[in-house]
């Protein structure tokens, strides 16, 4: 079976990131299973910890547990035009100690939502710029922006319809770039 984890980037309870994460999980058919890597508890990251050989078990926890994934979504908001700091945390664990990569060569695909009109669009590339350096092959097309996303919620607290359908696309066309990596 291959192992798709998503990272969400927002810890609010009520979080709209949360919902798309959550509608994009039975997305992943067939050989693929997705589920939520959680990034809530990861204290910040201080190379002193590990130069000190004394990370903490969060981070150690955590490292472990991106090991057991074969690629990465990321799901993301945007705040004051960058990426979330518990994102940007999440990275620099992973990607710590020096030549400990957790997130080397693992797919990757950002989708980023806002109640604003332009979606997340600099969260979105401002996260792209870190996936490069982590040396993670990331779906450049289609781009994933979903903006007024607080429309797009149902009643029932579920995504909507017509954001559903957009989303299939997305999650088909990371499936189609996952599975031409690795043939």
């Amino acid at each position: 079976m291959t192992k798709i984890g998503i990272i969400i980037g927002s810890l609010r309870k009520g979080s709209f990131n949360r919902k798309v994460a959550e509608a994009i999980l039975p997305m992943f058919k067939g050989d693929l299973e997705a589920d939520i890597i959680e990034i809530a508890d990861l204290e910040m990251y201080n190379q002193d910890l590990d130069d000190e050989s004394t990370p903490t078990q969060a981070w150690t926890d955590f490292r472990d547990k991106v090991k057991t994934y074969d690629g990465i979504v990321f799901v993301t908001p945007e705040y004051n035009r960058s990426i979330p700091a518990v994102i940007k945390n999440a990275l620099d664990v992973g990607s710590r100690p020096y030549g400990a990569n957790v997130w080397d060569k693992k797919p990757a695909a950002v989708i980023s939502s806002s109640t604003g009109a332009i979606g997340g669009f600099g969260a979105n590339h401002i996260l792209r710029q870190s996936l490069v350096f982590l040396n993670m092959p990331t779906l450049q097309q289609p781009e994933a922006y979903l903006g007024h996303i607080d429309s797009s919620i149902t009643e029932d607290g579920k995504i909507d319809q017509r954001t559903s359908d957009y989303l299939q696309g997305i999650v088909d066309s990371y499936i189609e770039f996952f599975k031409q990596l690795n043939k």
